[in-house]
């Protein structure tokens, strides 16, 4: 009995790191995102993700992890106390991956988003759209998950959120940004781009290497039971890691940009084959999502004009849509993976996942577009969004300009 008891404590334990560590990551979209915006949108920038995680937990707390996994927090009595409160721990460790998706976002839509708007999306969007798929993903809701190891031999995989969280995040996020449309003289008449470089790579570093450091938490904590953590998930998540960054520096060429977002997309990509794949395995795969991140981010912004200012499509789209479909390739035993996985379960559960995100996006933010708008006027947006929503600019001298 005591034994047991231990055990309990020691899994409330672990799960309490996991989410703290994942907790720290939003710290890291606040940063990245604060030093890929322009200085004047630099306020806004870690205002709209505490924003967003406060109302995202609210929403998930309430809602979404009830529709996610059946369970609810409105008893009486002790019940909240059982196995020492274990299941109100994963709800906190759950809804910081859920707060996720609008921290995701926020990366697309920078510089020109209504933040209201944008706190009404959230809500919507943690508690209602994307709980629906990851109870589909990770609790086994509406038979998908027993349909397809039946028929294929093996159900959907997604350890830690490739495709429930990044890839649903991305592309939510893409939806968002074409329907908002591209910044104020982004794309020129004549064809030309403007550019609009980084204003801080110090501050824009930092939060990729927040995001890094707490992915570990992202990734190995998500075996939410210390007895079945696995030393495999770290070695992968690391090796994805590095081969992202190396690939994304020496495709990006040298660019800091891309080399500090080479290793996101690596983990990003990671996340869903981490416990199954070898390391050899997960290095390639990181390395692939660098290159993709690279080369699509400049398609996207160049061919396509799609104004996506950190890229969130390629980086957590795109590359969370690779890593869903890498389970079935790299997870095979023929390529030193651990097997029991399904090419076809990952192609139908990846797509499922993208149309729900392009459903629940269009129907989001195109209501919203609708009835009270999601774009600041040009005036407010050519000031920054500093000073139209929070009167306030990141350094004082910002003032006298």
């Amino acid at each position: 009995m005591q034994n047991m008891q231990n055990m309990q404590n020691m899994d409330l334990l672990f799960l309490l790191l996991g989410a703290v560590l994942v907790l720290a990551m939003h710290a890291g979209f606040a940063f990245l995102e604060l030093g890929t915006v322009r200085h004047k949108n630099q306020v806004n920038a870690l205002s709209k993700i505490l924003t967003d995680f406060s109302i995202s937990a609210i929403a998930y707390f309430f809602v979404g992890y009830y529709i996610a996994y059946g369970q609810h927090f409105f008893h009486m009595g002790t019940t909240l106390a059982a196995d020492h409160g274990y299941n109100l721990m994963r709800c906190f460790f759950l809804l910081t991956f859920a707060a996720a998706i609008p921290a995701i976002i926020s990366g697309g839509i920078a510089e020109r988003a209504k933040m209201r708007s944008q706190a009404i999306a959230t809500l919507l969007l943690v508690a209602l759209i994307y709980p629906f798929f990851e109870g589909i993903a990770w609790n086994g809701n509406l038979g998908l998950q027993k349909w397809l190891a039946s028929t294929f031999g093996a159900s959907f995989h997604d350890f830690a959120g490739s495709v429930v969280v990044h890839a649903m995040g991305g592309w939510i996020a893409l939806v968002a940004v074409i329907l908002l449309g591209a910044r104020h003289g982004r794309y020129k008449k004549d064809g030309r781009v403007s550019a609009h470089p980084p204003s801080s790579i110090p501050f824009l570093a930092l939060g990729s290497w927040i995001l890094i450091v707490g992915w570990f938490g992202f990734n190995v904590m998500s075996a939410q039971r210390l007895d079945a953590i696995s030393g495999l998930v770290a070695i992968n998540s690391l090796m994805a890691m590095v081969g992202g960054t190396i690939a994304a520096n020496f495709i990006g060429k040298n660019d800091p940009g891309f080399l500090h977002n080479g290793p996101l997309a690596g983990l990003v990509a990671i996340c869903a084959g981490s416990d199954v794949v070898h390391p050899v395995g997960a290095l390639i795969i990181g390395a692939i999502a660098g290159v993709i991140f690279v080369k699509l981010f400049t398609y996207t912004q160049n061919k396509l004009k799609v104004d996506d200012v950190l890229g969130v499509w390629p980086l957590h789209g795109v590359c969370g849509t690779f890593g869903g479909l890498a389970v079935g390739i790299f997870g095979q035993q023929w390529l030193g993976g651990l097997g029991n996985v399904s090419m076809i379960s990952q192609i139908i559960g990846t797509l499922l996942a993208i149309s729900i995100a392009l459903t629940g996006g269009f129907l989001v933010y195109g209501a919203l577009k609708i009835t009270m708008g999601i774009r600041l006027s040009q005036e407010d947006e050519f000031r920054g969004a500093d000073l139209s929503i929070h009167k306030i600019s990141a350094n004082s001298e910002d003032a006298l300009f």
